[in-house]
């Protein structure tokens, strides 16, 4: 058996589904080119029968990467296939994703299917994506919970009909790594011909076991994990790539198993993927939190004094956060600074670099210091925007215990200038109370946060808001020394993002994935 364990990236599809997570099809393609280069060998690029819109971003994704295969998921249904095929077919590597539900819970209430239909649906679904795509993968949704001796009927079945790859996916989060792991050995042992496919798991966190279930199928035999960027997705999320990634690194000699993964490309990869989503990567979130390279003990920064190895079982260089810190500034030339945001997976053209390198040296002027989190965040607010239909000219702010909060604002909305001043009961009500009206929209605001993207006094404020209005919702980012100014791009970036659901149907994705 080989030692290989091939890594599937869904963040694109699973990762996407998470609530608070869409990504239009320009962000979509910015990440898949980046995992490219984080070198994974599949990149679940969407669910086309979803939306005439997920359709399109999976197929220009499909032509942007080339040294990687690009899968569609369908379910066990020819219009599906039929979509997923269109969308993949111009792929350097098109795969046809294909999933049925196998446990008696699913199968009775929701495919009201007996297992006989069912082995007929798998293989009259497996058959028909091969006319289409010479690489087929079979999905067995929820599959921990089916019964085993069934399981190996189906998956002799999809083998049989032609299926590639064979998952086994935990779709609920419901096993034990113990149990999956003889589940796995269960199956390689019981069908007939299994070395004919690779055996794949997904494996869901919401027991927290996603990436320890994942580990366990590996040493068990499966050779193909289904993961995401951060651990992103439904519910309590997917197994996280760079978590199992590091795991088979750090212990090779326990696992003997390894992956093509450029590891320094993994620090890069989920910062991008936290800026595009507008959430922030938690502390102690493992491998790649701000926490998880930091010592406070004064027994851990003695033994770290005379040996990293005390208290790090990996470095920071070895997942690319080496040059987190590296700091920018005003004298900083474009040459350093574009060669700078390669690294983090950023290819600007020269009038995009000449952009970035002006609002640098504006920041730079504000600052004490710049880190490269603040350039990302200066790349995403000025060349990664979507176009603005509202945008802010000036904004002035006045608060405190002994004034009323008001706030004047000056903002270009549908190409006229206006300007108009309000009151609220804090600053921040004052500037949403100020926007709404010269937009003269009045959408609720469902979420506010607020983190600072570099340490010290002076840090950039990074915020996130959540608005929705008419059923539909959107997520705005923005990033500023003023903290106020920052919120105040923020809700004006969702109501932009608002405005483009609105006159674009395709930029709202549908999210009823089964």
């Amino acid at each position: 058996m080989s030692d290989r364990i091939y890594i599937f990236d869904t963040t694109l599809r699973d990762g996407e589904q998470s609530p608070g997570a869409t990504m239009n099809a320009g962000e979509k393609i910015r990440l898949a080119r980046q995992l490219e280069r984080l070198g994974v060998d599949v990149i679940e690029a969407g669910f086309p029968a979803a939306s005439t819109g997920d359709q399109e971003a999976v197929a220009e994704i499909a032509a942007a990467v080339k040294d990687c295969q690009v899968a569609g998921l369908c379910r066990a249904v020819k219009e599906d296939m039929d979509k997923a095929w269109e969308a993949v077919k111009h792929a350097a590597q098109p795969r046809l994703h294909t999933f049925l539900a196998t446990s008696d819970i699913h199968m009775k209430y929701k495919l009201d299917k007996t297992r006989d239909q069912v082995l007929e649906i798998a293989h009259e679904a497996v058959t028909y994506a091969g006319s289409l795509c010479p690489s087929v993968e079979f999905s067995a949704e929820d599959a921990s919970r089916s019964d085993p001796a069934f399981l190996v009927q189906v998956v002799q079945t999809a083998i049989d009909a032609g299926a590639k790859v064979i998952n086994i996916p935990d779709t609920v989060g419901y096993a034990q790594p113990q149990e999956y792991a003889e589940l796995i050995d269960y199956l390689l042992t019981n069908v007939k011909e299994s070395e004919r496919a690779i055996f794949s798991v997904h494996c869901h966190n919401d027991l927290g076991l996603g990436v320890a279930n994942t580990l366990a199928a590996c040493k068990a035999g499966a050779r193909q994990a289904e993961v995401t960027l951060s651990g992103i997705g439904e519910r309590a999320g997917n197994a996280a790539l760079e978590e199992l990634v590091m795991a088979l690194n750090v212990r090779k000699g326990f696992y003997n198993l390894e992956t093509g993964i450029n590891t320094e490309q993994i620090y890069p990869s989920c910062r991008l993927l936290s800026m595009i989503i507008g959430q922030p990567i938690p502390p102690y979130k493992p491998i790649i939190g701000g926490n998880a390279f930091a010592h406070e003990s004064g027994i851990h920064q003695a033994g770290m004094l005379k040996n990293r190895e005390t208290y790090e079982i990996m470095t920071p260089a070895s997942i690319g956060k080496a040059g987190s810190d590296i700091v920018i500034g005003k004298h900083s030339g474009r040459h350093a600074l574009n060669q700078k945001l390669e690294e983090l997976g950023y290819r600007l053209t020269r009038d995009q670099l000449t952009q970035v390198s002006e609002v640098v040296k504006s920041l730079a002027d504000k600052k004490k210091k710049l880190y490269m989190e603040d350039v990302e965040a200066i790349v995403l607010e000025e060349v990664y925007r979507i176009p603005d239909k509202f945008k802010l000219i000036y904004l002035s702010s006045i608060s405190g215990n002994m004034a009323i909060p008001t706030a004047a604002m000056k903002m270009e909305v549908l190409g006229e200038e206006k300007q108009l001043s309000d009151f609220g009961v804090g600053a921040i009500d004052a500037v949403f109370n100020t926007i709404d009206r010269l937009v003269q929209r009045n959408p609720t605001l469902l979420r506010y946060s607020v983190s600072a993207i570099t340490g010290g006094a002076d840090a950039q404020g990074e915020v996130t808001v959540k608005l929705e209005e008419n059923s539909v919702t959107s997520v705005g980012r923005a990033a500023d020394p003023d903290v106020i100014v920052a919120s105040a791009k923020a809700y004006i970036n969702a109501l932009n993002r608002l405005a483009k659901k609105e006159t674009d149907p395709k930029a709202e994705q549908s999210r009823n994935i089964p």
